[in-house]
């Protein structure tokens, strides 16, 4: 017979984390920044992936299937999130995160121009 697991501060902390981050980017500043920062972090992974898969140069098909997939998967995630205010920042978050791999992987399409 399993045995509940006990339910520990730090698992309070981690599923509480979301609240907390919420709370946190109430400031305007706050939340501006974090969207720079999720802009910024994305845009590095999908120039990243451009370069990485051109430098190996057999890699172009999976890269870009890897691409796809991520992308539809953001896609899908985003339609399917519940619409209450409270999840707002996440999926802010997400259209931030999606932005910047277009962004990212555009701009390193072009350079190969």
């Amino acid at each position: 017979m399993p045995q509940q697991l006990q339910f520990t501060r730090f698992q309070r902390s981690v599923g509480q984390a979301g609240e907390r981050l919420e709370f946190w980017a109430v400031n305007p500043w706050r939340r501006s920044s974090l969207f720079v920062i999720v802009l910024l972090i994305t845009f590095l992974l999908g120039s990243s992936v451009g370069t990485i898969s051109g430098a190996l140069d057999l890699m172009d098909p999976i890269g870009a299937l890897l691409t796809v997939v991520i992308w539809e998967m953001m896609v899908r995630l985003r339609r399917q999130w519940p619409a209450p205010k409270r999840a707002v920042l996440a999926r802010q978050l997400l259209d931030m995160a999606r932005i910047g791999l277009l962004y990212g992987l555009l701009l390193e399409g072009f350079k190969l121009l």
